[in-house]
């Protein structure tokens, strides 16, 4: 069950099909932007507001992230503007709510493809790959995932990663919380043994906590995409145009290196533009 990140940057770099490599040398042309979209003038996009790189508040309490950027280069696209697009927070638990219930018009919100949200709403081609992992205190004694049997790890109420321990390790106690700001608490104030989520966002909690290591062996690897409403296939379909083009014009890159950490860009950049690996656990 060992896998280290040396070992999926090994895996990356033999990998011989870049994710950038779908692109071609003529320009993604967009569809046709749905009449509704039009009329409205105005997108609301569902986010993350406790996640960065992707979604976040700054100290401003402006919205920032790369899944910000994306939802405003959808905006200039669409409808003329980047400044044509509202942000409403979202959560692991009720961002799939929010969207069925008309609240927003599409979620860029480090949405998972799994085939549970596939039964209730759509998705557009995927933008990056993710895998989860988790983070434990540097002096733990656990150096796999196996040996968390009998611990209490935090996690998010409606999180993949929350439905994985379920599925797979049943004799670890989650502690479920609203928020990633609530988990990380908890795990530093020694309420939970560890703390499982996106490895993207772990990488960045090892990074700014010398008192947190990741365990390292990413598990749960799996798509990205932009979630919609189910029969609106034309803003799909805009949608995932958007997408491909954005890969094409290398804007994910500029954007992870707007805002994350040079030291840990490295990683960001692959789940954009390399290919995803195979599971390992």
């Amino acid at each position: 069950m060992s896998f280290s990140y040396k070992k999926l940057s090994a895996a990356l770099a033999l990998s011989c099909v870049s994710m950038a490599a779908v692109s071609t040398a003529q320009a993604v042309d967009l569809p046709a932007v749905p009449a509704a979209i039009k009329e409205a003038g105005q997108l609301r996009a569902g986010v993350r507001c406790d996640q960065p790189p992707y979604g976040y508040q700054d100290n401003k309490g402006d919205f920032a992230g790369v899944e910000v950027e994306m939802a405003k280069q959808v905006s200039l696209w669409a409808l003329g503007s980047k400044d044509k697009v509202s942000f409403t927070c979202v959560t692991a638990e009720n961002r799939v709510p929010q969207l069925l219930g008309r609240k927003v018009d599409f979620l860029v919100a480090t949405l998972g493809v799994t085939p549970e949200r596939q039964r209730v709403i759509d998705f557009t081609t995927p933008y990056r790959w993710g895998a989860s992992d988790v983070v434990v205190k540097k002096d733990s004694p656990a150096q796999k995932i196996a040996d968390l049997k009998g611990k209490t790890l935090a996690t998010l109420k409606g999180s993949v990663q929350a439905k994985w321990f379920e599925d797979h390790m049943p004799d670890v106690k989650t502690l479920r919380m609203n928020s990633a700001a609530d988990a990380l608490q908890a795990f530093r104030q020694g309420r939970a043994d560890a703390y499982t989520h996106d490895a993207a966002t772990l990488v960045v909690v090892a990074d700014n906590d010398k008192d947190a290591r990741l365990i390292g062996e990413p598990f749960q690897i799996s798509d990205a995409a932009i979630g919609v409403r189910k029969n609106e296939e034309q803003w799909r379909d805009f949608l995932s145009a958007a997408v491909l083009r954005m890969r094409e014009e290398h804007l994910y890159r500029g954007w992870v290196e707007q805002f994350v950490p040079k030291n840990i860009q490295g990683y960001y950049i692959s789940v954009f533009e390399q290919a995803k690996p195979a599971e390992s656990l």
